[in-house]
């Protein structure tokens, strides 16, 4: 068995492909290890270039794109290895980055997921948003990272190089173990794309497994390379499966209390799209919220009875401590590390 499959999900990306590819070639030194690229429909001729530049990497083809979270998991469907790590296709990676999560992951067995530090492949002192230096939630839901709260990214200066346990992992990076990902059934495809991970996380934390970062691993992460960070399709994804996540998997003593709250904040942002005249994002909020409620009936909530205080909750409002703090708070503000 494949110790490591590095799986990268392309749709129309062989621009990165072409800058990176080579990069994640000639780092992955880990003995085992593969890499495979699974393509999600490409019309860019993605899948033709790796099969003349690279002909020993092993390509799986779909015919249409399957999203990230349908496109992954029929992938990993015909991969076996004991672990996965999910690269996205606009990642750089740096010497020893797969031997430090996998010898971390070996030492560590209660650990079920893993990821790197995540910094900007544009400004490379500054952590990218997408992730950082590991990932958590506030008690509403809001999802933010070492490194990183909503739209204040810091510079890196090594002070969060300590490894420790987070709420969630970044999929632009993102390393598990086989058998816990095919436990859980993969992620959910009701979401597609948007916050699929932080999801899958949140079920294996229920499940009694950690999710850890491990900073002396590094990649360089473009970020937005499918779809820009402003555009409405990515608003509305954020928005409708936040509310997914919460509704599967917060416990039922809190759950429809949070969804209130969550579902008024979410008004009042979309009622500021609205006087800033983006007409386009308060329709994206809105519609969001509908669809919403629309498939709450058929998802399944995961709510078993938990012995432990889940690792990695900010037990506050991130979003009151950001604009109290003028949009300039830190991670070590909130008195972590």
């Amino acid at each position: 068995m494949t110790k490591v499959a590095v799986v990268i999900l392309n749709w129309n990306g062989k621009h990165y492909l072409e800058r990176f590819l080579h990069v994640l070639v000639k780092h992955t030194k880990l003995e085992g290890a593969e890499i495979i690229i699974a393509d999600n429909g490409s019309d860019d001729g993605s899948q033709l270039w790796i099969k003349n530049r690279f002909p020993d990497i092993r390509v799986i083809e779909f015919e249409s794109n399957l999203g990230f979270t349908g496109g992954y998991n029929r992938a990993l469907e015909q991969i076996d290895a004991e672990y996965f790590l999910l690269l996205n296709s606009d990642v750089e990676v740096t010497p020893g980055w797969l031997t430090i999560l996998y010898n971390a992951m070996e030492s560590n067995p209660e650990v079920g997921i893993c990821m790197p530090k995540i910094k900007s492949a544009f400004e490379r002192d500054y952590f990218e948003y997408a992730g950082a230096c590991g990932g958590f939630i506030d008690i509403l839901g809001f999802p933010f990272c070492r490194g990183r709260i909503l739209s204040y990214i810091e510079k890196d200066t090594a002070q969060y190089n300590r490894d420790r346990e987070i709420f969630w992992a970044s999929g632009a990076a993102f390393m598990i173990r086989s058998s816990i990902y095919r436990e859980l059934g993969g992620f959910d495809e009701a979401f597609f794309a948007h916050m699929e991970e932080i999801d899958l996380c949140w079920r294996a934390k229920l499940k009694g497994w950690q999710v850890w970062v491990y900073p002396d691993s590094v990649v360089y992460h473009v970020g937005g390379g499918t779809l820009p960070n402003n555009s409405p399709k990515k608003l509305y994804y954020n928005y409708r499966n936040n509310l997914l996540m919460l509704y599967k998997n917060l416990p039922p003593r809190s759950l429809y209390i949070v969804l209130i709250m969550r579902m008024i904040m979410d008004g009042a942002s979309a009622l500021l799209y609205l006087v800033q005249g983006k007409r386009d994002f308060f329709k994206t909020v809105m519609d969001a919220h509908h669809d919403f409620l629309k498939m709450k009936s058929t998802i399944k909530r995961e709510h078993p009875f938990v012995k432990r205080e889940l690792s990695g909750i900010y037990r506050g409002s991130i979003v009151l401590s950001f604009f109290f703090s003028l949009m300039k708070l830190k991670f070590v503000d909130l008195g972590k590390g």
